[in-house]
């Protein structure tokens, strides 16, 4: 589908009741930089302001896309967020990201930084992200990507976790305070090559911590590409996580495993893929208000043609979920039957 068709989309209302309300973080539409073209392989977005990028969001994705998830400081700010809203309508900014790492002050820690004045700056960031979000209702998205280390003898362990668990603290209690939630991403490596919060069991367990201290405003975002980059499942991550009613949001993306790649929903892992919407079926995820967030990278496509791919991509995905025989389904997996539970999956697949 090119990104210049205009195709009439159900509203939110006429869709089916499971089906996920759908967010995009507004990085699918940048430049596409990489660290072997600097200036992106569309250089041409390079001078797009962030209000002109919504707006050029707004125009293209009428219909597939519900909500936006920004980055602070660096997509939205104090003042430009009344402007953004006007250019939003009805949609709604539904996550504000805290974005540290792209500021080179912080490239080897901001949060966890050992000098005092760094990490007294990147708090300051962090909880003027807060209190924005919090002006306008929105959910904050903590993705410590620079707070980790790149050699060994590097950092202090104890005492980079020590201020990484402080700083998420303050950051939630301040959440807490404006009545909005905070979802913890992880991710294995980059910026960071080893980054601290590295994965879903450490993401729970850093969650749980959080919750101990009388933070329940926190949860976790399961973004799908920074998964498989580990080599976990998408579907049984979903379940551990709901589990302990820490699924906060989604990020929806594919790859081949190896980077963070994000390719288009269902482009790669469409078996994966499958079962995550299989598993969505039988949770509450969706009729509680969860948010499915189409955070693709299109190196070398047209963003906006793109995402309208990925989303008609997840919605398919979703419909074949939907002809699953769920009971026979269970019966397979009661006996730990692959052969059988493929037969249901593959009967769904056929229609």
């Amino acid at each position: 589908m090119r990104a210049d068709e205009t195709v009439r989309r159900p509203s939110v209302l006429e869709r089916g009741s499971r089906e996920m309300k759908l967010t995009l973080p507004i990085g699918a539409l940048g430049p596409m930089v990489t660290r072997f073209i600097p200036a992106g392989n569309w250089p041409s977005l390079v001078s797009e302001s962030p209000v002109d990028r919504i707006r050029r969001a707004v125009a293209g994705l009428e219909g597939f896309i519900d909500g936006y998830e920004l980055y602070y400081p660096y997509g939205v700010d104090e003042e430009n967020v009344a402007e953004i809203q006007a250019i939003l309508g009805h949609h709604d900014i539904y996550n504000l990201a805290n974005a540290l790492h792209p500021d080179p002050r912080f490239k080897t820690g901001g949060l966890t930084s050992p000098d005092k004045s760094t990490r007294a700056e990147a708090m300051r960031r962090t909880l003027a992200c807060a209190d924005l979000a919090g002006s306008i209702g929105a959910n904050m998205i903590m993705w410590p990507g620079n707070e980790g280390y790149n050699y060994p003898f590097q950092v202090n362990y104890q005492q980079s976790w020590h201020l990484l668990l402080d700083a998420l603290g303050e950051a939630a209690q301040r959440c807490k305070t404006h009545g909005i939630r905070m979802f913890l991403e992880a991710k294995s490596s980059e910026p960071a090559l080893k980054v601290l919060l590295r994965n879903i069991g450490v993401s729970l367990s850093v969650a749980k911590t959080l919750r101990q201290q009388g933070l329940d405003n926190v949860s976790v975002n399961l973004d799908w590409q920074n998964v498989i980059m580990t080599g976990e499942s998408i579907a049984e991550s979903a379940a551990l996580l709901e589990a302990e009613g820490m699924l906060g949001h989604q990020h929806a993306s594919s790859g081949w495993g190896y980077l963070d790649d994000k390719t288009m929903v269902g482009s790669l892992r469409f078996m994966e893929t499958l079962e995550l919407a299989v598993q969505m079926r039988e949770s509450s995820y969706a009729e509680s208000g969860g948010r499915l967030g189409i955070d693709i990278y299109p190196y070398t496509e047209e963003g906006v043609s793109a995402v309208q791919r990925s989303v008609e991509q997840w919605r398919a995905i979703e419909r074949i979920a939907a002809r699953v025989d769920l009971a026979a389904l269970a019966e397979a997996r009661q006996a730990h039957d692959a052969v059988r539970a493929y037969e249901v999956i593959y009967r769904a697949l056929e229609g």
